[in-house]
């Protein structure tokens, strides 16, 4: 892959709810324009109310938007992973020919760490069963996909990520509920201390409560709770239509930048992703296709929407670039595969 050098021009940016910004960004090859006006970190609570409520669960939106309010300096920090996203996404002119995404394989060390009312709750089965259908899922394994529809068929994309079991920790609590502050993530709360994020995925495998399957940190946040946190009833091929290792899935795509396939908000708000179809809303249970929203067909199949976890079997070609994105030179998960 060619190297892009990138020469950032020093820019007075103001962080709003909604960034009004286009950048020109110099190469010794090409200019790239960056439009970021299109971007917002926080997700307005009223598009969030109630959705976990019927359906999936996810709660990522919801804690991003708290860490936001808590971490004055978190905008601006997703902000530039955001502009270096949309720099390496982004298909530069002639001479220049390819979208600088990180092209090698990946394979993610994942650290799981369990909180559990007794030695053995969450079995070795459930441990296994989790890291192989991340595998399948990042690797476009899932037999599922055959059923693609026709019009999203193109776009389904083989990420190229492995993932491999690091280890395993396990603490005795009987706690009913966890909750979404990071509770689970310090063991001075009686959870787990995260283990080097610069280098493994952390899961925390605990009860969370309120009808939460999962929630994810964004790339950006604090280190010491960087990771992934799932229900213990919904971790691994468990049975059920939320028990087939999905959440992990999702939520992993949330902690590699991925946002809601429907954007969290109205027909003009994005997931930033060019190749999922805009829509307002999440879908839920297992949709028949078409479904139609904001007058496109849904990707109802997506792994970031809400729908079953025998639903969900795909990631286009625009996620994949988005994750990959990270991994590059620089990137806030560059050290994941040096």
């Amino acid at each position: 892959m060619k190297k892009i050098f990138i020469l950032f021009a020093v820019v007075a940016v103001s962080f709003t709810a909604c960034q009004k910004d286009t950048e020109v960004i110099k190469s010794q090859d090409a200019t790239v324009k960056v439009d970021m006006s299109d971007w917002s970190a926080y997700t307005d609570e009223a598009d969030l109310k109630g959705a976990h409520e019927h359906g999936r669960g996810c709660y990522s939106m919801h804690v991003l938007n708290e860490k936001l309010r808590n971490n004055p300096g978190l905008e601006a920090t997703m902000y530039k992973i955001e502009k270096d996203t949309r720099i390496s996404t982004s298909k530069k002119p002639a001479p220049v020919e390819d979208d600088g995404a990180y092209e090698g394989a990946i394979t993610i060390p994942v650290i799981v760490n369990i909180l559990e009312d007794y030695n053995g709750e969450v079995t070795t089965a459930q441990i296994n069963s989790q890291i192989d259908v991340l595998t399948m899922d990042f690797t476009n394994l899932n037999p599922n996909t055959s059923g693609t529809p026709a019009e999203f068929a193109p776009v389904v994309a083989d990420c190229g990520i492995t993932f491999v079991l690091a280890g395993v920790n396990r603490e005795i609590s009987t706690l009913a509920e966890w909750g979404t502050s990071d509770a689970m993530k310090r063991s001075s709360s009686g959870g787990i201390d995260v283990t080097d994020p610069s280098t493994y995925l952390n899961l925390w495998v605990c009860d969370i409560g309120g009808g939460i399957l999962g929630y994810a940190q964004f790339p950006g946040g604090d280190p010491a709770t960087d990771g992934v946190v799932i229900g213990k009833d919904y971790f691994g091929v468990v049975g059920g239509v939320y028990g087939d290792g999905r959440t992990a899935t999702h939520e992993v795509g949330h902690w590699l930048n991925l946002r809601h396939i429907w954007g969290d908000g109205r027909c003009n708000r994005d997931d930033y992703v060019a190749d999922t179809p805009v829509s307002d809303q999440a879908n839920y249970s297992c949709p028949t296709y078409p479904t139609e929203h904001c007058r496109t067909n849904d990707m109802t199949m997506n792994y970031m929407d809400y729908v079953y976890d025998d639903c969900m079997y795909m990631f286009t070609e625009g996620q994949n670039a988005r994750m990959r994105a990270l991994f590059v030179p620089g990137g806030v998960r560059e050290s994941l595969v040096l």
